[in-house]
């Protein structure tokens, strides 16, 4: 029996989704524009920290999705230093280190209003100089694949983050990169891979830890210009510096 395709996987999986979601303040039940928390993700969270990849990270980059906000708090509690971005990227990237928490406020820096009052603007030339290496990124998802694969919201924001990642040399290919989601975005389906997609090593739901099949290799070839979503470049300040310190000279 040939599997189903991406499109006819993404609405099964959001009318799945939509029975154990949690809305967003700001999109509500559109899972097209964001990545949803869920019951659950308080043991996703759990199974994550119980990872030797995790326990071995010292600097973890972690997206800014709802289902992540138990990680954050996990990561700020076991005195990780964070990276992390905000809603598309238009502010840049933002260092958070576990000393700048005062004690009883960790559930609240793990919040996307909360954060803001702790964390701490960084260029990519300072993350380069001053944190040298990620060894660990993580991020939610809209639906993902046993392959490696994420797919279904279309934004791109995290191979973008990926991509800029790689080009300054905080990343390589043997960066663990793991998504966290319900056990219901995760389903065998045939994805269209593109050259920007970056492929995941592990899933964590709140039942299991799945090492993926690792089907498809982790991007090389940095930012691809040529297929940024147009408004991307004039949004994305780390973008601008990647661009300015390659064409700008």
């Amino acid at each position: 029996m040939s599997k189903m395709d991406a499109k006819q996987a993404r609405i099964m999986i959001w009318e799945e989704l939509r029975k154990v979601a949690r809305p967003d303040s700001r999109f509500s039940w559109n899972f097209a524009e964001f990545i949803t928390d869920y019951e659950g993700s308080d043991k996703c969270a759990d199974l994550l920290c119980q990872q030797d990849f995790y326990k071995n990270a010292k600097v973890i980059f972690i997206t800014p999705d709802n289902n992540l906000e138990c990680f954050r708090e996990r990561a700020i509690r076991d005195k990780k230093i964070i990276l992390m971005t905000n809603y598309g990227i238009t502010r840049g990237v933002f260092l958070i280190r576990p000393e700048w928490i005062p004690e009883g406020k960790e559930d609240f820096a793990s919040t996307l209003d909360g954060v803001q009052r702790y964390w701490k603007h960084m260029t990519l030339k300072k993350i380069k100089e001053e944190i040298g290496k990620i060894d660990l990124m993580v991020t939610g998802a809209s639906a993902i694949t046993p392959s490696g694969i994420r797919f279904g919201k279309g934004h791109g924001y995290f191979d973008l983050e990926w991509a800029m990642f790689y080009t300054i040399g905080v990343v390589d290919i043997n960066t663990p990169v793991t998504v966290v989601g319900h056990d219901c975005q995760v389903v065998d389906v045939d994805v269209e891979v593109q050259p920007y997609d970056t492929a995941i090593d592990y899933i964590i739901t709140p039942t299991r830890v799945i090492k993926t099949r690792n089907e498809f290799p982790k991007p090389t070839r940095g930012v691809i210009w040529s297929m940024l979503a147009p408004h991307m470049l004039e949004q994305i300040p780390p973008l601008q510096e990647i661009w300015c310190d390659n064409f700008c000279k």
